[in-house]
């Protein structure tokens, strides 16, 4: 299962949605150096623009994984496929946050990197190892559908969109979201209401977390990205509504939050191809 960890919002500097070891979810913010408009990182070779944001990765991550973080984080941005984003507003704040993916091979390899030599912006983690283009078929989940879509839901949503879609109590997300865990929890009860669906249990995981994490499960469920034999089993602990017919009947408010035509939301789970335009991987500009 994946957990997330998040530790405090901050304005400005890196912000980290990733995975912590044993394919379990961790979500971080650091601070970097936001003077410079482009720090160099010995360790990050190469990169991907795909609509003026970046995915930066690191030798160990094979050029075809990259490729296929690239042309998802192209689908879900532009998921009609038509060469454009499909929301600008949001678009418009993930290119002033600097919004990044950071890859890696493993998280251990992440974690021995230099904080101050990544990139200035928003950015978040993804390894190559979990990673898995069509992993479905094969009974396993890819988490750089998760991975990819935490920024842009808890950076682009949440700040062009926040009386709908933002980081508080406030928001429209945050009401729906409170009655799919059976009440307003600043941090995990020690024990949910009976009832509830939404039971995410890492104590290291707040508020503002369990928005961006709710997003995802709920999302990805209406997608199709979580029904596939033995997925259910291994979330079940934690989101109980992995198919959409699950979600629409089980959790209506979230359905059609996020079905609202209005938003210009993904309608059609990444799968890795994206038609209008192929990507190229370039070498990373090192001083």
């Amino acid at each position: 299962m994946k957990k997330v960890l998040l530790l405090c919002l901050i304005c400005t500097g890196l912000i980290f949605y990733g995975c912590s070891p044993g394919n379990q979810n961790s979500q971080e913010e650091l601070t970097a150096d936001s003077a410079s408009a482009e720090v160099s990182s010995p360790s990050i070779t190469k990169q991907i623009e795909v609509f003026g944001l970046h995915i930066y990765a690191t030798d160990s991550v094979p050029d075809e994984i990259l490729l296929h973080a690239a042309n998802e984080m192209a689908e879900y941005l532009d998921n009609d496929e038509n060469g454009e984003p499909d929301n600008q507003k949001i678009m418009d704040v993930l290119l002033e946050e600097k919004m990044a993916v950071v890859m890696t091979g493993t998280y251990d390899e992440f974690e021995s990197m230099n904080r101050d030599s990544l990139p200035e912006g928003s950015a978040q983690d993804l390894y190559a190892d979990e990673t898995h283009p069509n992993g479905a078929a094969e009974g396993i989940f890819d988490a750089s559908l998760e991975e990819i879509l935490h920024p842009i839901t808890g950076i682009g949503w949440a700040k062009a969109l926040p009386e709908v879609f933002g980081l508080t109590g406030e928001s429209k997300l945050a009401k729906i979201m409170d009655k799919a865990r059976g009440g307003h929890f600043e941090e995990v009860p020690e024990t949910y209401p009976e009832g509830a669906w939404y039971t995410y249990d890492d104590e290291t995981c707040r508020y503002k977390c369990q928005l961006v994490e709710y997003t995802y499960w709920a999302l990805t469920s209406i997608l199709g990205g979580q029904d596939f034999p033995g997925r259910l089993e291994r979330i079940q602990q934690e989101w109980r509504f992995n198919t959409k017919e699950k979600v629409q009947a089980g959790d209506p408010d979230i359905y059609a939050l996020l079905t609202d035509p209005q938003y210009n939301l993904p309608t059609v789970l990444p799968d890795g191809k994206y038609s209008p335009k192929t990507f190229k991987v370039e070498k990373y500009p090192t001083k």
